[in-house]
């Protein structure tokens, strides 16, 4: 049975890859614009990805906190970068972010524990 960090990667890529074989000029032209606002530029990619974090949980997309928790942990984030800036989102996003908050940590356990 495949844990959280699995599951979640498969279903992303599985659907990425339908959206993407529908050849729609549209949904192309964004996750292109996507991928390269997280290359390095003036900042470098796990400052790219923290601030990423803090836009999902604010927006409240647990999806996009899944994605960023493993970008930032990719990008060589630690756990205490990781819970700060979750406490600035919280702060931002008001109390409300609070059930993404328990869930993204919830995700940073897993990510820790597959070694993702």
């Amino acid at each position: 049975m495949p844990n959280k960090v699995e599951e979640f990667n498969a279903y992303r890529a599985k659907m990425n890859d339908k959206l993407l074989a529908e050849n729609n000029k549209v949904i192309k032209r964004i996750f292109n614009l996507d991928t390269n606002a997280f290359m390095p530029g003036a900042l470098d990619v796990k400052t790219k990805e923290l601030l990423g974090l803090v836009a999902s949980a604010v927006m409240r997309c647990d999806d996009c906190v899944k994605y960023h928790l493993e970008s930032s942990k990719e990008s060589g984030a630690s756990k205490d970068e990781v819970m700060e800036t979750l406490s600035i989102a919280t702060l931002i996003g008001g109390t409300i972010v609070i059930p993404h908050l328990r869930r993204a940590y919830e995700y940073w356990e897993e990510l820790e524990e597959s070694n993702h």
